[in-house]
């Protein structure tokens, strides 16, 4: 009897582990592109990459920041919204700008010096521009792109020093109209509210708080409150999916329809799916018109 329930045992777990590898997915969706030419440096305080085209770059420079534990790697992804891009511009024949991903390492905020341990990312990167500009030259003009943690870093840059962005491309941006200080009950309403994920809003208060020490330095962090204060006004482009398990349609909505009431020329693209779901049609020509 216990050698039968012993083989049935391992004969359901083998059947498990079949069934298993049978029903997931056997590749991935792959981009087809020519990837761009890259060069990295590893600095002391921060890693980045240059790409440029193959077929070309016009005189604007993209920069490149990068989502919660990707790398500055990622723009040559053949499985990322990144070579999706570059085959748009392919396709059209356009000479885009040259790409520089910048990173510091898998999670960052770039909160001004503050209390908080992990503060003062925002000073750093200002002090990388000088950096990687004085070694491949100043460009005409420089535009931001950035997705998810990526896109909330490139509204906290390009807010602080915006005589030094023509144009910001936030994706999926980590806005919330709460703050990771706002009490248990208000946390808990904004997950009703807008169908995030409880798991991610707690690791994004936590996260949020190695950056920003307190209600105060957020206020001062906030794209959404931070906004009112921008000039000059940098073009900005604005996404999110409905339903980005993150919680973000509600603040990129609220972003949005305040960058509009100030004056800020605005394009806005809500889309009908998830977390980073993005429209690389539209984006591809904004980052080169």
């Amino acid at each position: 009897m216990k050698k039968k329930l012993i083989l049935l045992t391992v004969c359901l777990l083998v059947g498990y582990s079949a069934w298993a590898k049978l029903t997931s997915p056997w590749g991935d969706q792959k981009v087809v592109f020519t990837p761009a030419e890259k060069v990295c440096e590893t600095l002391p305080n921060f890693k980045y990459c240059t790409y440029s085209a193959v077929h070309g770059v016009n005189d604007d420079l993209i920069y490149h920041l990068h989502g919660r534990n990707l790398d500055e790697n990622s723009w040559n992804d053949d499985t990322y919204f990144t070579a999706m891009l570059q085959n748009s511009w392919q396709r059209a024949g356009v000479k885009p700008p040259k790409v520089v991903s910048i990173s510091f390492g898998p999670i960052w905020l770039l909160a001004k010096k503050g209390q908080a341990e992990k503060s003062g990312l925002l000073e750093e990167f200002l002090r990388a521009i000088q950096t990687v500009e004085s070694k491949i030259g100043k460009p005409r003009s420089r535009i931001l792109v950035g997705e998810s943690m990526g896109g909330l870093n490139v509204l906290t840059l390009g807010f602080a020093a915006p005589a030094q962005f023509s144009k910001i491309a936030s994706l999926c941006p980590g806005l919330y109209l709460d703050s990771p200080f706002s009490s248990m009950e208000t946390l808990k309403k904004a997950i009703e509210r807008t169908g995030a994920d409880p798991k991610i809003v707690y690791g994004v208060v936590q996260m949020s708080k190695q950056f920003v020490a307190n209600e105060q330095e957020w206020l001062a962090f906030s794209p959404l409150e931070t906004i009112a204060s921008v000039d000059p006004k940098p073009e900005l482009y604005l996404s999110c999916g409905l339903y980005d398990a993150y919680g973000n349609f509600e603040g990129s909505e609220a972003l949005a329809s305040k960058a509009l009431h100030l004056g800020f020329k605005t394009e806005w693209h809500p889309l009908y799916g998830g977390h980073c779901a993005i429209d690389v049609s539209s984006l591809s020509a904004f980052l080169t018109k």
